[in-house]
């Protein structure tokens, strides 16, 4: 009687850390705005980063060169996203790039900047 007791006991701990561990990852993804509609957007321009950034590292494969959006756009490799609450702009170099999404929403609590270099690294500001 006791071991079942004991058991039963460990269950409730183990499923109570898990439901534990499975909140506290459930909040780091959501906490990217305060309406859904913001973490939508956000997520949207992450989507949008990564893409100009692959067609950044394409370009550089086929020309040895990395080069400005509005280049790769009239070149047709991309076609630039339009986001009424971001704006995405380019700093290249010779040896790399990184991309960057500016937020203009109306959510204080939105990133206000998303960005992506060669290394295809994320980083929010």
């Amino acid at each position: 009687m006791m071991g079942r007791a004991f058991s039963f006991l460990m269950l409730i701990v183990v499923v109570g850390c898990g439901a534990y561990l499975y909140t506290k990852q459930a909040q780091s993804v959501t906490v990217t705005g305060s309406t859904p509609q913001t973490t939508i957007d956000v997520t949207a321009a992450r989507t949008d980063l990564l893409a100009l950034a692959r067609a950044e590292q394409s370009h550089f494969a086929s020309t040895g060169k990395y080069t400005s959006l509005e280049e790769l756009r009239t070149g047709g490799e991309i076609t630039i996203p339009s986001r009424p609450s971001y704006a995405y702009s380019a700093e290249t170099s010779e040896t790399g790039f990184k991309i960057i999404a500016t937020y203009s929403g109306p959510d204080p609590k939105a990133p206000k900047m998303l960005s992506v270099d060669e290394t295809m690294a994320m980083k929010t500001q």
